[in-house]
């Protein structure tokens, strides 16, 4: 265990809202989903109990469906005080834009990343770094960890590290680390796989998948140098509350915002 030294960075703690059909759902290692609340109503309280960020993003991202929930982000942002991260099925500079336009400060791209590694390029010269964030979901093999897509279903043969270190190479601003291992088991965070990441990149990376307790969001921060940690289903089912949660970590000498809480 890593001494207890304050960081001067500010941590952030982030609750994520997967959206279905217009309601937040939750499951394990990305299946068995079920119904979490109304989005709206979940992100405002998020908001009001001192989330530093939430992201919202579309696990449907059927284009049938976007303009309602191009509208649902409206609807969010004209509630919350804080920033939001978007993402789900961005494929193109005008489904960024879409989304930004909605109300989103960031989108987080994931499977468009792995296809057309290019768009981050684009995008980030499009929009600026700070907008862009890349959502990685690995699965160690045994050898490495492999990337999946299509909601971890498949396998891509890809290195999460190598291609961490390409995408911050072609202009991506932040990392969004979901681990397929960890997803729904609240057996706490990937702390090899975060720590590999932060040691191969310069970017922030969001830590997310695992946690089920407060003292698992103090390990990822003691035990790695990741600058956030999301998390789902303890704060969706109140199992943990953001004030609670911060106020802990603020006590085990982790620097995170309080203020307005």
């Amino acid at each position: 265990m890593a001494t207890k030294t304050k960081s001067t960075l500010l941590k952030r703690i982030i609750p994520c809202l997967d959206i279905k059909n217009g309601r937040i759902v939750k499951g394990t290692n990305f299946v068995d989903l079920t119904d979490a609340g109304d989005p709206v109503l979940v992100a405002k309280k998020y908001s009001e109990e001192g989330a530093d960020e939430i992201v919202i993003l579309d696990i449907a991202s059927s284009t049938e469906d976007r303009a309602n929930f191009l509208e649902l982000i409206k609807n969010i942002a004209g509630v919350v005080r804080v920033p939001l991260t978007v993402g789900g099925g961005i494929k193109t500079i005008e489904d960024i834009r879409g989304y930004l336009s909605a109300g989103a400060d960031k989108v987080s791209i994931g499977s468009a990343a792995i296809k057309d590694p290019e768009l981050i390029n684009r995008a980030s010269e499009e929009f600026g770094s700070q907008c862009i964030v890349v959502s990685v979901d690995p699965k160690w093999t045994g050898n490495f960890w492999q990337i999946y897509i299509k909601g971890g279903k498949e396998p891509t043969g890809i290195d999460a590290l190598d291609f961490a270190s390409e995408m911050e190479k072609r202009g991506a601003g932040e990392l969004l680390v979901n681990s397929i291992d960890k997803d729904g088991t609240k057996s706490g965070f990937d702390i090899p796989l975060l720590d590999a990441i932060s040691k191969k990149v310069r970017l922030p990376i969001i830590a997310s998948s695992g946690a089920g307790k407060m003292e698992d969001f103090l390990e990822v921060f003691q035990k790695t140098s990741i600058e956030a940690a999301l998390e789902a289903s303890i704060f969706h089912f109140r199992e943990i509350s953001i004030p609670e949660l911060k106020n802990y970590l603020q006590t085990e000498n982790v620097n995170v915002r309080l203020q307005n809480l």
